[in-house]
């Protein structure tokens, strides 16, 4: 036990990630997956009419699962090569199937065709957790779909809008990350058995020059191991701007939740806004009374991570000369895992913050009550204009008010009195029975509540409809 404080673990794994996208990035899936690409190929191979026995594959398929890690590792040191360290390994236990096992292959048959399956369970893992947060979201912005708040623009404050309405905003960023991973997962095709160069010559050469038998042994293979389609064209690997594709829709993801949780942890500021805090949770060794909001900053943390992996396949895709090289091998042995192991984390994450969001109305009701007479002002004149009144006097009278005004909130630290002065001013007792109306924020948010009904109707139920079932998973985090 003592000897694994003694080397570098990942955090992305011993820290953060679900044991299920650690499973799928694990030795154990990717070199099982290994065995069950040799099977499948056996198998079409047999089914096409190659001399290959019922009993070999019985035996592959017995010992699928029983992998000596360490005969294989051992093999691997000798061979320098770790598909073929893996191909003695299967061949030691399974002695009858030796001579068929990886039959006119490839190292790519079985590494990349992994990579794919890979790749297409890590989706179909992020796809429900996603699904889970935009619920969690969208049943949030619900309940707060009518409760004015201040906007901001630049970081100052603008126009109200509601707290449900914000939220809309995050939602829609989610919506789009989420058809954007449907459409890549659904976009991964198998590469399939396509020999060294992409050529399917040594299966060519396997079936007597039979073009039929050898698009048929890509097809079975294809269907056994789960995909639709095939890539009809290779080199030697897939296309390294798969790897582009999926993991742009990752980086895209952290963008999003960057955004959002440096949204929260502003708002967390403004007291308006809480993430959850666990009851013996210490935000400062310092200052016990703060409150940190340590999940946000978490997301935003990785989610940075996430983003600068994205040079990864971009560089790597353009450096495959010709039909390929090896310089890829390394790099996406770290950048693919990495990708979506971070993205588990801060979509598990952002699920537990969104959970159990906190929002304080009575701060934001103060802070519009600082605000709002500013931005009532354009009410005020309308008024006094419909009272008889000339638009240009009005408005000579309210700014020079405000001014007043807010000398004395940024001056003089006082509370914004503009409202007070309003009433003091004999110019604006044609209105005065009106002021109350004209500053009820809920006249200031227009058609926000209702933007929100339609929105979670039209554009957020139906992307989760999918997954329902799947709904009801709760994220307790590991702090």
């Amino acid at each position: 036990m003592a000897d694994e404080f003694m080397s570098y673990r990942s955090p992305l794994v011993s820290r953060y990630a679900s044991k299920e996208m650690a499973f799928n990035f694990s030795d154990r899936k990717k070199f099982s997956t290994w065995r069950k690409l040799w099977i499948y190929l056996a198998k079409a191979e047999k089914t096409l009419g190659l001399p290959i026995t019922e009993a070999q594959i019985q035996e592959m398929e017995k010992h699928a699962e029983d992998i000596n890690f360490t005969m294989a590792a051992e093999e691997e040191r000798k061979l320098r090569h770790d598909v073929m360290a893996h191909v003695h390994t299967f061949s030691h236990i399974c002695p009858a199937a030796a001579p068929i096992i990886h039959l006119g292959a490839t190292s790519c048959y079985v590494g990349d065709n992994t990579d794919l399956i890979v790749l297409r369970d890590g989706f179909d893992i992020l796809l429900p957790k996603l699904a889970r947060v935009m619920d969690r979201l969208a049943s949030f912005a619900e309940k707060h779909a009518a409760l004015p708040t201040l906007g901001f623009t630049h970081y100052q404050p603008a126009q109200l809008t509601t707290v449900g309405k914000r939220t809309c905003l995050w939602l829609q960023d989610l919506a789009m990350d989420m058809r954007n991973m449907q459409r890549a997962r659904s976009d991964l095709r198998f590469r399939g058995v396509k020999g060294t160069t992409g050529t399917q010559a040594s299966f060519l050469q396997l079936f007597q020059g039979d073009h039929d038998k050898v698009e048929e042994l890509d097809r079975l293979v294809t269907e056994m191991a789960g995909f639709k389609k095939a890539y009809l064209v290779t080199g030697q690997t897939y296309s390294r701007k798969v790897d582009i594709d999926c993991l742009s829709t990752l980086a895209s993801l952290a963008a999003t939740i960057h955004k959002i949780c440096s949204d929260i942890r502003l708002l967390a500021n403004l007291k308006e806004m809480e993430e959850p805090f666990e009851k013996e949770q210490i935000g400062s060794s310092a200052m016990p009374y703060k409150r940190n909001p340590m999940r946000s900053e978490r997301c935003c943390s990785l989610a940075r991570h996430l983003m600068a992996l994205m040079s990864d396949p971009l560089n790597t895709a353009s450096v495959q000369w010709l039909e390929r090289t090896l310089d890829d091998s390394a790099n996406r042995r770290i950048s693919l895992p990495e990708s979506f192991l971070t993205a588990d984390i801060i979509l598990s994450t952002l699920q537990n913050i969104s959970e159990g969001l906190v929002v304080y109305p009575r701060v934001i009701e103060r802070h519009i009550r600082h605000e709002l007479p500013f931005m009532a002002t354009e009410n005020i004149i309308m008024a006094m204009v419909k009272a008889g009144g000339n638009r240009q006097d009005c408005h000579e009278k309210i700014r020079v008010l405000s001014q007043e005004a807010a000398a004395v909130v940024k001056q003089e630290g006082g509370d914004n009195d503009l409202l007070a002065r309003v009433q003091a001013d004999p110019y604006f007792a044609p209105i005065l029975d009106q002021l109350d109306s004209l500053l009820d924020p809920k006249t200031f948010i227009g058609r926000a509540p209702q933007q929100v009904v339609r929105f979670l109707a039209e554009e957020v139920r139906p992307l989760l409809e999918p997954f329902q079932t799947k709904m009801d998973v709760k994220i307790e985090l590991e702090l």
